[in-house]
């Protein structure tokens, strides 16, 4: 039997019908559909959304957008909230309306999450070309700019007939439950081939269960892997993003009280421990703890669960000093698996951490050591109290009636419930948050530092709501993220999705700021100024009203200006039952405390500048601390 269908139609169905399933627990794998409509997608996958909506709102619910990257982002933030076992689809038009998507499925792939993109594409005929928004390329009649997306895809495809959809479909499906693999998979749709009718068979629109492994690790690679941790003396635990996404807190905790072996944490895997857990030391690499960091620097064993290593966890190579030091990675992916010259244990987080923490018996680290990250956590506790709280002296150096963002992050963190999630993505906010935030449940802590994009926040704070709509998402954002993305407010209120906004002014890129200072730079093109007469942008702040551009979207604004006006504002946006506001304003020039780490940054090796000579000076002296990690895990060690 067959049905007639468009098919943009067929594509929707499709979609409806897919589910995915994990430990025997089942849900609808594609939950809804973001997007905005053009020529390119109106009569196709917009009358098909329309007409799906019209027979079942549940369906494949639809959200209008106002931006193409953001609605990509919301995407994301939703995936990872739901742990990758659902996803958003996102369908804009031909030409910009797509190509705005790149960003967004550039940001997804590198964190390793589900989101499926639908760019329309120029005629399939070519009856009228070049048509509106086609780029011609006088090289090849099949190229169109939708062929950007094949490099920031995990899967890509292009629908030049209705007979090629379900080979593609099924594809798309499998790569989006693939623990290994997933990431933005790509469709790209012909805006003619979208509005073809075509007789499909019925069972392509039989509901259809994906279903998630968790590959067991090989018992061979357990003993060596157990080989290793039982030689160590100061094995340190890096928890990654893979620690969420397996649901391996507990096991992690359980592995890490029996052994005893301390646990950092990289961007992705905050909240893997709570922050006061005994075996807690907190953010590892350049935004890390200084606890975390002393024990990197002498760790011989690092055992990394679930992360990719960045160049921020690893601190550009510089992290890890001990000559003998080796790497054992846990890891469902055996790229990751094998850097750093490590062991891989190519398996689930979950399954990986129960099977090792097995195979070690009655196993643990020496007391002492024990005691010393104990005692270095708390050490840095009181850091991250006195930033929290800063004393008399450091408040009175501050401008009127500014506060410090560390200030502004404490307030936040003490103030919210366990249970809220705060979402950042970019400035210098994700360092201190990374550092300083004290997370108290594995959901607690959303910061995007794979592609750490500016706009990401609020269009991300969406996509957390929209996957845990019992929890209050706290959006951080800088006034200079804002200014890139702040359209999403109206989708916030157009699907009365409560975000708590906490909008931080500081009249420019702070963290670019402080970076190019660092680097000798002094700050050059880092602030929000007008240009005066010298041809230079170093006269006043720009006058732009960001709370009142916050109320133009229909969203309520709180002013702070104090301590206790930041503290009631927390209270009643706590309070509120729709999207809401808090506008402060914070000095640019009071930075978070050091990490007593490094990132790699080159500096310009010749300069007329002092300040580009010194730093070129001290760069080229901790670029002698790298170390390329080529000792083989079971080799013979540097």
């Amino acid at each position: 039997m067959t049905v007639r269908l468009t098919v943009a139609q067929a594509l929707v169905r499709f979609l409806s019908v897919q589910y995915s399933e994990r430990d025997g627990v089942r849900q609808r794998l594609i939950a809804g559909c973001l997007g905005i409509f053009g020529h390119g997608n109106v009569a196709g996958v917009g009358q098909a959304l329309l007409q799906s909506e019209l027979e079942d709102p549940k369906a494949l619910p639809y959200i209008l957008a106002r931006n193409e990257q953001a609605m990509v982002h919301t995407a994301a933030a939703f995936s990872r909230t739901r742990d990758r076992l659902q996803a958003y689809a996102c369908t804009a038009s031909v030409g910009p309306g797509s190509t705005n998507m790149v960003t967004g499925a550039a940001l997804a792939t590198i964190n390793r999450l589900p989101v499926l993109i639908l760019p329309s594409d120029v005629f399939a005929t070519r009856v009228a070309t070049p048509v509106l928004q086609e780029l011609e390329s006088f090289g090849a009649g099949d190229i169109s700019v939708n062929d950007a997306f094949r490099p920031v895809s995990k899967y890509f495809d292009r629908v030049w007939r209705p007979e090629q959809l379900p080979s593609a479909l099924l594809n798309a499906m499998r790569v989006l439950t693939d623990p290994v693999e997933t990431g933005a998979v790509t469709l790209a749709l012909p805006q003619d081939v979208q509005a073809e009718a075509y007789d499909w068979p019925d069972e392509l629109f039989v509901e259809r269960t994906w279903y998630v492994a968790r590959p067991l690790p090989e018992a061979s690679i357990v003993d060596k892997a157990v080989d290793l941790l039982r030689s160590a003396q100061r094995p340190l635990i890096v928890a990654g993003g893979g620690v969420h996404y397996s649901g391996a807190e507990d096991a992690l905790r359980e592995f890490a009280e029996r052994t005893g072996v301390p646990v950092s944490e990289t961007q992705a895997g905050k909240g893997s421990l709570t922050y006061d857990h005994p075996q807690s030391v907190g953010a590892v690499g350049s935004t890390g703890t200084t606890a975390a960091n002393a024990l990197a620097r002498d760790a011989d064993l690092v055992i990394g669960v679930g992360t990719r290593y960045s160049d921020f966890t690893t601190a550009s190579r510089t992290a890890f000093q001990n000559p003998q030091v080796r790497f054992l990675n846990l890891n469902v992916a055996r790229f990751d698996g094998g850097k750093h010259a490590g062991l891989p244990v190519v398996a689930d987080a979950r399954e990986a951490l129960v099977s090792l923490g097995s195979a070690l018996g009655d196993w643990s680290v020496d007391a002492k050591y024990t005691s010393e990250a104990q005692e270095l956590t708390r050490n840095w506790n009181g850091t991250v109290d006195a930033v929290f709280r800063p004393s008399a002296e450091v408040t009175a150096e501050l401008g009127e009636g500014l506060l410090t963002q560390g200030e502004v992050i404490g307030a936040v963190n003490e103030l919210s419930a366990a249970s809220d999630v705060v979402v950042c993505a970019a400035g210098s906010m994700p360092g201190d948050l990374h550092k300083l935030w004290r997370t108290r449940d594995p959901k607690g802590y959303h910061v995007e530092y794979g592609f750490s994009c500016m706009g990401y926040e609020i269009a991300g704070g969406l996509g957390v709501r929209l996957g845990a709509p019992d929890r209050d998402v706290f959006v951080l954002v800088g006034d200079g993220s804002y200014l890139m993305m702040s359209s999403e407010l109206a989708t916030a209120v157009q699907e009365n999705l409560k975000i708590i906004v906490v909008l931080v002014q500081n009249h420019g890129f702070a963290s670019i700021g402080a970076l190019s200072e660092s680097l000798g730079s002094q700050r050059f093109g880092t602030a929000y100024r007008k240009r005066t007469g010298d041809g230079r942008l170093d006269g006043d702040y720009l006058p732009v009203d960001l709370a009142a551009n916050v109320r133009s979207f229909g969203v309520d604004v709180i002013d702070v200006r104090s301590r206790p006006e930041l503290e009631k504002a927390i209270r009643t946006a706590k309070a509120a039952t729709g999207p809401i506001a808090i506008h402060v304003t914070t000095d640019p020039l009071v930075g978070g405390p050091d990490s007593d780490s490094w990132w790699d940054v080159p500096v310009s090796e010749v300069s007329e500048l002092q300040s580009t000579q010194a730093a070129a000076a001290s760069y080229e002296a901790s670029k002698k601390t790298q170390r390329p990690y080529l000792s083989p895990a079971e080799g013979t060690a540097e």
